[in-house]
């Protein structure tokens, strides 16, 4: 099965604007996302982004990107239009990266796709153990409840995904990566936003209110994503510091 990974972007994030061409090690985060997809080698890498100003960076940094439309409500519609504007017809899987998670670990990327193109899911994600209960509480850290507990072979259904949960059982931090297959990606598109998923805000719901299974690995950690300029800061230093 041929897997194509797409990555969207935008500039006009409301809690850290600009953040996709903000620099670590010389080099803008989705560029370093890019190189980790790139080296996850399960196929070729696309940026679909909303400002002409991305595209610059990335190709500018031996990379490949799309413009698309700045009216997309979601990660997943910039996706659709880009495997359409690409006209890829042998793409059996999807992969949709972050494009503010620069410390992706590989590793992760390459056992989600394996374990899509084994069990020929419809739709995939990673989850991460929850090492503080306080993050149960914690808006900002979505929650995924799995049918079975995880572990390095499972790739249990999704029950649900939150913001906050008293619940513990089977409860992971989930992480925002998704790989469809190439039919499920257009038939969510052309789903309605659920009202579960406008009230939650997590375009995930869509698909589970329709009936799309969504099945869940487990991630070998939590990446740290860049929502804020603390984010950011913590992140540079880490990653700054390892090279």
């Amino acid at each position: 099965m041929k897997t194509l990974t797409i990555i969207p972007s935008r500039l006009s994030a409301t809690r850290l604007p600009g953040k996709p061409l903000l620099k670590i090690n010389d080099l803008s985060i989705i560029s370093h996302v890019f190189r980790r997809a790139q080296e996850a080698n399960i196929g070729d890498v696309v940026v679909a982004a909303e400002d002409q100003e991305i595209v610059d960076d990335v190709v500018k940094n031996g990379g490949r990107a799309i413009l698309t439309s700045k009216n997309h409500k979601t990660g997943t519609d910039r996706i659709h239009e880009a495997l359409q504007k690409l006209e890829v017809k042998d793409a059996d899987l999807i992969m949709n990266l972050q494009g503010d998670e620069p410390a992706i670990n590989i590793e992760d990327i390459v056992s989600l796709n394996k374990k899509m193109v084994s069990i020929q899911s419809q739709m995939g994600t990673l989850a991460a153990k929850i090492e503080d209960l306080k993050d149960l509480e914690n808006e900002n850290i979505v929650k995924v409840i799995t049918n079975k507990s995880l572990n390095n072979d499972e790739f249990s259904e999704a029950k649900n995904f939150l913001r906050r949960s008293s619940e513990i059982a089977n409860i992971y931090h989930h992480i925002g990566i998704y790989c469809y297959s190439t039919e499920t990606l257009k038939k969510i598109v052309k789903l309605n936003q659920s009202k579960n998923e406008i009230e939650n805000r997590l375009e995930q719901l869509r698909a589970l209110d329709n009936n799309i299974i969504i099945n869940v690995a487990l991630a070998k950690s939590s990446p740290i994503g860049v929502d804020t300029e603390e984010d950011y800061l913590a992140l540079k230093k880490i990653m700054e510091y390892k090279v």
